[in-house]
């Protein structure tokens, strides 16, 4: 049963979507167990997993929802049970650094800041990492911001804009281009470091050049309900 929102209390609530993720979300609760996490409030937002990521989760002390599957219905599932003034949006892949409690109250202690991103950097040693890791900088160059680099926002803001929208690719995309529009974003250049597994587990230039198709048929004005079928 979904659990009903409760009173905003914490300072930050990290939201973490999942599905069939047990061989990962150990390590990312892992990072946000640490002493500077004491206020902090985590929240798995599972799709429906059968496997052992909610009884993890919870092992970590994690609140776990029961939501509709899809990461966008799952995000804002999240967020809408989430008590803290802050939300980072965090992929159960992706483990935070120590010192993000502080990193994100310095970056929103200027009020014309509503929100924003990390820097991100893809785990292991193979070229795709490598790769990876060089790239992503160079899109955040022209405005891109994906949410495997920990998209993070305002509270009010997330709920006066509506949060995420329950669309099946590119829910990050569009959240981001309406909190670009509402005020300004930062880059916070420590990195989140998120795992290179979809790369790897997978032919690399295939995988990517279907995601930069996808993407700019996106961009071109199609629909992310019909890209999913080619995802």
């Amino acid at each position: 049963m979904t659990e009903q929102p409760r009173p905003r209390q914490t300072l930050l609530s990290v939201i973490i979507p999942t599905l069939n993720e047990e061989k990962v979300i150990g390590r990312t609760l892992q990072a946000l167990s640490g002493e500077s996490f004491t206020s902090t409030e985590v929240i798995v937002a599972d799709g429906g997993s059968s496997d052992a990521t909610t009884r993890i989760a919870e092992r970590f002390g994690a609140r776990v929802l029961s939501c509709e599957r899809g990461r966008g219905q799952q995000l804002h599932s999240g967020a809408q049970h989430a008590t803290g003034d802050t939300l980072l949006f965090v992929h159960a892949d992706t483990r935070c650094p120590p010192q993000t409690p502080d990193l994100l109250a310095k970056a929103l202690s200027d009020p014309a800041i509503i929100g924003g991103n990390f820097a991100i950097r893809f785990d292991g040693e193979t070229r795709a990492a490598r790769f990876m890791t060089w790239f992503y900088p160079q899109l955040g160059k022209i405005g891109l911001c994906y949410g495997d680099s920990g998209i993070f926002v305002r509270a009010a803001i997330y709920h006066e804009l509506g949060g995420f929208k329950p669309i099946p690719l590119f829910e990050d995309v569009e959240f981001v281009q309406r909190l670009r529009k509402r005020g300004r974003m930062v880059h916070i250049p420590v990195a989140v470091v998120t795992s290179s597994r979809r790369f790897e587990e997978r032919d690399f230039v295939w995988t990517f050049a279907r995601w930069s198709i996808l993407q700019a048929l996106y961009w071109l004005g199609v629909s992310p309900r019909v890209l999913s079928q080619f995802y």
